[in-house]
């Protein structure tokens, strides 16, 4: 007998989750990504070929890679009928796809999006009850999916999906196994939990989105407020029409000299990408690049990136570049077309500028806040995260919006970057310093730092004098 086969596929940094299923030399993929030879090594190491390929909505944070695998396994694609996909087949409620002895059952589960779509996984030779479900955006582990992509009808689908989740998801039964599209750490949700395995029993328990009536339920989805990435848009182009750049003409990025690298600098037109880490690019860093720590390329690059530019990239190693490079072509930027071979060792020993960021250590700011000393504590973090506790006089300006706001910052005094762990400082600093900005600094260690130290901290709405001090 077969062994049936369920392997979940993750996608580091973008906190994505896909899904094969193999039985009786079948096999289906759920949500794949666009770089999908793992899903082709598995069908083919299980002597199976790959049969059906679902999406179970639009994606927005990542460019999908149904047509790619269909390219290559001529594989049927399915997916729900609220959008205009320019490619595969709508699949309506009930609809049923077997895989072997594995099931695949339809349900329509609206809110997150209109085409939204759940896949009920049925083990046919032990009978019709559920054994798992594939939930999508839909439902999280800890969490809900999204609802404000509609901004003009934001109770209607906040209530569709409550119907969704209520109606259709959870009278399957608590014993069934959820399996989200995404986990911790995706722009796609908040509040997820660490782990990826979960049932709809334990979901209907604890998950606290699912402890409201309807009308919290909307009331509380409806008045919430995501970053949205200008990347999303672009997501939302490419995904309705699918990938049309097959992976295999994409060219890899070219290992190039320092004085080759220096001139496709000096010609502009190019986007530099450091995706080091933040203490290597603090201490050393091509002028004008463009600093974008490799796992934070994901949540990012979409922000700050351009996709009509070539992008280079500087890393300490190949692996390091590889890395960065296949986060940008799941976010569609596909001209990643060079990468300083050497790294920041061959830009210093070809004798070429560098320029470097001052770092600041946590005792230093408490010491330059408690002085009262005249500099800007730029805070890039996320809203959620200054809501918790911000430091003494610090501005606020989320990190993806900065480029947009550097009116706001003055030009004649310091500026210390700060954020989480001194991650996104770097980014912010090397920001700053693109534009001109002459003094500028980044703590690192940043929030974690001062929660080890004991930071004063105030709430964001106070004047920015510690009267509200806690120790962090």
């Amino acid at each position: 007998m077969s062994a049936m086969i369920l392997e979940t596929i993750r996608s580091d940094y973008l906190a994505h989750l896909s899904y094969i299923l193999i039985h009786k030399g079948k096999a289906a993929v759920i949500d794949p990504r666009r770089d999908c030879q793992a899903y082709i090594d598995l069908a083919r190491q299980h002597g199976a070929s790959i049969s059906h390929i679902f999406e179970t909505h639009r994606n927005e944070d990542y460019v999908t890679g149904s047509r790619e695998l269909a390219r290559r396994t001529g594989a049927q694609i399915m997916h729900g009928k609220g959008f205009p996909f320019d490619f595969g087949a709508p699949v309506s409620e009930g609809d049923w796809f077997d895989i072997g002895d594995l099931r695949l059952t339809v349900l329509e589960t609206p809110g997150h999006t209109f085409d939204s779509i759940s896949l009920v996984l049925r083990d046919m030779s032990s009978g019709e009850d559920p054994v798992a479900v594939f939930t999508g955006d839909a439902l999280f582990i800890g969490d809900v999916g999204r609802t404000d992509f509609y901004p003009d009808r934001r109770e209607e689908v906040a209530g569709l999906l409550y119907d969704s989740i209520f109606g259709k998801l959870l009278p399957l039964g608590d014993h069934v196994i959820l399996y989200p599209a995404h986990g911790a750490g995706s722009v796609c949700g908040s509040g997820m939990a660490q782990r990826e395995f979960s049932t709809l029993g334990f979901e209907r328990r604890h998950n606290p989105a699912l402890q409201l009536g309807r009308e919290a339920f909307v009331r509380r989805k409806a008045g919430e407020r995501h970053e949205y990435p200008p990347y999303f848009r672009k997501m939302e182009e490419i995904n309705a029409q699918g990938s049309d750049a097959p992976l295999c003409e994409i060219r890899e990025p070219k290992p190039l000299g320092a004085e080759e690298f220096a001139k496709l600098v000096a010609n502009g037109g190019a986007q530099v990408v450091d995706v080091r880490s933040p203490e290597a690019i603090a201490g050393a860093f091509v002028p004008g690049s463009l600093a974008i720590p490799e796992q934070l390329v994901s949540g990012y690059a979409g922000y700050l990136l351009d996709y009509g530019q070539p992008i280079y990239l500087v890393a300490e190693t190949q692996e390091e570049m590889q890395s960065a490079r296949a986060q940008l072509l799941r976010m569609g930027y596909d001209r990643v077309e060079g990468w300083l071979a050497g790294g920041l060792t061959g830009w210093e020993t070809a004798g070429r500028q560098y320029d470097s960021i001052p770092a600041v250590n946590v005792r230093e700011l408490v010491r330059r806040i408690q002085a009262d000393e005249d500099f800007t504590l730029l805070d890039v973090r996320k809203q959620e995260e200054v809501e918790a506790g911000m430091l003494p006089g610090a501005r606020h300006i989320f990190l993806g919006d900065l480029p947009n706001r550097l009116t706001e910052i003055p030009r004649d005094k310091p500026v210390t970057t700060f954020c989480g762990s001194g991650q996104r400082a770097v980014i912010a600093a090397s920001i700053l310093k693109r534009h001109g900005f002459e003094r500028v600094e980044d703590n690192l260690g940043s929030m974690a730092a001062c929660r080890s130290y004991g930071c004063p901290i105030v709430e964001p709405a106070t004047s920015g004098k510690p009267d509200k001090q806690e120790a962090a």
